[in-house]
C-alpha cells in the first residue's frame, strides 16, 4: 500500500508530465489550470495543492526539461575524447533540440518570459549552462586550451549558444539554422585551442 508520501509524489508527477506535454503544445499563455488538472486526471484543487501558480507549474516543468536535455547532451558528448569537441557536439545537440516544438517552446520562448532572465539563467547554471565552466576546466586541465579566467569565458560562450539557439528554434530553416551555428561555434571553439 502507498504511502501519503508516495501518493503525494505521484500526484505531483502526473501534473508535471501533463503541464509538460500542455505547455510543449500550446505554450504557457494558452494553458489553463483547468487544462494541466485534466490532463493529469486529478481535480483542479489537487494542482494548487501542489503549485500555488501556473508559473510555479511551469518552472517545475522547465526544471524536468532542463534536466532530461542535459542527459540527452551527455550521451551526446561522451562520443566525443577531446573536451572542445565534446562542447561542440553538446551544443550541437541542443541546438538539435531547441529547434524542435516542446523543448524550444519550454527552453528558449516562454522560459525566460515566465520565469525571467534571471531565474532562467539560475536554473539554467544547474544544467545546460553549469556545463560549460567544467568542460573548460577539464580543456584546460588537459593542456587543449590556455590557461585563464573560467567564469568570463564561460559566459561569453554561453551567450554565444543561448543567441545562436533563439535564433535556431525561430528560424525559417532549423535544420541548416542548426548546422551553421553549430560550425560556427565548433569555430570559435577551435581558435580557443593552444597552437
Amino acid at each position: 500500500m502507498a504511502t501519503q508520501a508516495e501518493r503525494r509524489e505521484k500526484t505531483r508527477a502526473a501534473i508535471v508530465k501533463a503541464a509538460r506535454r500542455i505547455f510543449g503544445e500550446r505554450g504557457f499563455a494558452a494553458a489553463t489550470m483547468d487544462d494541466i488538472a485534466a490532463g493529469a486526471r486529478v481535480a483542479k484543487g489537487a494542482v494548487y495543492h501542489h503549485f500555488a501558480t501556473k508559473e510555479a507549474v511551469f518552472e517545475a516543468v522547465f526544471e524536468q526539461v532542463s534536466i532530461d536535455l542535459v542527459a540527452d547532451l551527455d550521451r551526446i558528448s561522451r562520443a566525443e575524447n577531446d573536451p572542445l569537441a565534446a562542447m561542440a557536439a553538446g551544443t550541437q545537440g541542443y541546438f538539435a533540440a531547441c529547434s524542435k516544438g516542446p523543448t524550444g517552446r519550454i527552453i528558449l520562448r516562454d522560459g525566460p518570459a515566465v520565469l525571467g532572465w534571471e531565474r532562467w539563467r539560475e536554473i539554467d547554471a544547474k544544467h545546460f549552462g553549469g556545463k560549460f565552466p567544467r568542460a573548460l576546466a577539464a580543456a584546460m586541465d588537459a593542456g587543449v586550451i590556455a590557461k585563464q579566467p573560467i567564469e568570463p569565458l564561460a559566459r561569453l560562450l554561453l551567450g554565444a549558444v543561448t543567441e545562436a539557439a533563439v535564433a535556431v528554434s525561430a528560424g525559417p530553416d532549423i535544420g541548416k539554422t542548426g548546422t551553421d551555428y553549430a560550425r560556427a561555434f565548433r569555430s570559435l571553439l577551435d581558435a580557443l585551442r593552444v597552437k
